[in-house]
């Protein structure tokens, strides 16, 4: 927030109970709230940034609102002024998924955004890359140290040659072999790391390195048909494929050298490639929260959830996701589904969830970490409801499950069904094909993907601060009163594009990445 004294109170709606304070550093007790929702309350207690204070007096067992929804419910009666933390709350029942309203909310009566463009490297299946990286795909966890490698020497030695190649990425992940990949959920996995390696930013180019007696074969990974064609001789070969435990491999380093040798040509085919102007329809952006804290809900997610709608109107793709954090609001996504069909597959998805963490004897109260808590976020019902605002306010067009890949006709917001764990939602967006990401963080963590742009908005200008050279977007201005929520939702559009055209973000000034985390619900043997 912006260094000041004077003491500040948010309310998300006019019949909430409760409002957070704003201040840097949070105000001590005693402190008398000026003006706003909380005017002429005394603060009784200190009352950390972020966190909620009673606007009234509560009654035991009284709901506590904030979006103007009970985010929890008093366990002992709460004076106004009171610090409202999770200790005094218990946390509402979930949401059973059945008798919810489906379909009945009308999309809104939207002009269509016309004229706005990028830069970006069409893609022989009408796809368009915001980057242009050659990509190595691996079947097995065992093959990564030599990937790694290869992978080094490749950007010393060839990158040079060829400057119109932004990276070479090595799809690194911890699945292949040791897992009972017939198992139900053993698809899941693997179509991820099929759909990873055709994602838009990595050209068409299939190279794939394999050991060779893992379980994941190369010919389960990418079977025909499912990998772009550059030659018609290469109709009956499969992809581009190393394997470590040919004979003809006679060392280490003879591995490397092949590796090395056989991304030459595709290297060369990724130099040819030019940016050229494309429309913003051409955008798929995936939009997600890690370390969130109460402002996530004040100024970030509303803030990405405009952007959200700019890039729908502009005919667009944008995917929201993190089943846990959005299971609370679950008749916020059925009401707002295009159709009773997408409805019904929203409910699909999420029962299909529940059932998982039944199976590993998770309820939902283990989504919200101490440091959401630390923010101000007093449990997952809190959570959800400022989380699902970066989805913005369009009608849900379809569903997607873990793993699955956009269909081509695949436009608007759209429902990617994936774990709240950042780097397993990532990597699962990656999957289905997005080529941009916006990323909002209260706490600050820094993530970063390979494969894509990721833009990073911090909900706090004290963080934004604090990370000058991690954020690449101060939402905190709108708690600041410097910009709206309207006003930052149109910046976040414009450095999308700007972005997608080829400026780079800070996580990739300072190639912060992840190997891929993939969702595996199926056993281990």
């Amino acid at each position: 927030m912006s260094k000041n004294t004077r003491p500040l109170a948010i309310r998300m709606h006019a019949d909430d109970n409760v409002a957070i304070i704003a201040n840097d550093g949070g105000l001590p007790a005693g402190t008398v709230m000026p003006e706003g929702p909380a005017a002429g309350i005394t603060l009784r207690d200190k009352v950390p940034q972020g966190h909620k204070v009673a606007l009234k007096d509560i009654a035991a067992g009284a709901a506590v609102l904030r979006y103007n929804v009970p985010v929890g419910f008093a366990r002992e009666a709460i004076a106004a002024g009171s610090w409202v933390h999770e200790r005094l709350l218990d946390i509402p029942p979930a949401r059973e998924l059945q008798g919810l309203p489906m379909a009945t909310q009308p999309a809104p009566a939207w002009t269509p955004l016309d004229g706005h463009t990028f830069e970006g490297y069409v893609n022989a299946d009408g796809s368009v890359g915001t980057r242009n990286l050659l990509a190595i795909t691996t079947t097995v966890q065992c093959v990564a140290g030599v990937v790694k490698i290869a992978v080094e020497r490749i950007e010393r030695e060839l990158l040079p040659l060829y400057p119109n190649v932004g990276g070479v990425v090595g799809l690194e992940h911890s699945y292949g072999c040791g897992v009972a990949i017939d198992a139900p959920g053993a698809e899941i996995p693997i179509r991820t790391l099929r759909h990873i390696s055709l994602n838009p930013n990595f050209g068409g180019e299939v190279m794939v390195v394999s050991l060779g007696c893992e379980k994941l074969q190369p010919s389960r990974l990418l079977p025909p048909g499912s990998f772009p064609i550059h030659d018609a001789r290469d109709q009956d070969q499969g992809p581009d494929l190393v394997c470590l435990q040919d004979d003809a491999h006679v060392g280490f380093m003879s591995m490397i050298d092949d590796i090395v040798q056989r991304a030459k040509p595709h290297l060369e085919r990724l130099n040819a490639r030019q940016r050229q102007t494309v429309p913003a329809s051409a955008l798929v952006v995936g939009v997600q929260c890690g370390g969130s804290d109460a402002f996530s809900g004040v100024t970030a997610n509303p803030a990405v959830g405009y952007m959200a709608d700019l890039v729908v109107r502009a005919g667009g793709t944008v995917m929201f996701s993190e089943n846990t954090e959005v299971r609370d609001a679950v008749e916020q996504l059925t009401s707002r589904a295009a159709t009773p069909a997408v409805a019904e597959d929203v409910v699909r998805e999420l029962g299909w969830y529940d059932q998982y963490l039944d199976r590993g004897r998770v309820d939902r109260t283990a989504n919200t970490t101490p440091g959401n808590k630390a923010g101000g976020l007093s449990n997952i019902a809190e959570k959800a409801m400022g989380s699902i605002i970066k989805s913005g306010s369009g009608a849900i067009a379809s569903v997607l499950a873990p793993g699955d890949k956009l269909k081509a006709d695949q436009k608007g917001l759209v429902f990617a069904a994936t774990p709240a764990s950042d780097f397993i939602c990532g990597t699962l967006q990656l999957a289905a094909g997005m080529n941009m990401h916006v990323f909002t963080t209260g706490r600050g963590t820094p993530y970063g993907l390979q494969a894509c742009p990721v833009v990073k908005v911090a909900t706090r200008s004290d963080l934004a601060r604090r990370w000058h050279d991690l954020m690449d977007f101060n939402a905190g201005q709108i708690a600041d009163g410097a910009m709206t929520i309207e006003e930052a939702g149109w910046a976040l559009f414009r450095m999308l594009l700007e972005t997608a055209s080829g400026k780079r973000t800070w996580a990739e000034h300072w190639k912060l990445h992840n190997a891929l985390v993939l969702f595996n619900p199926a056993p281990i043997t």
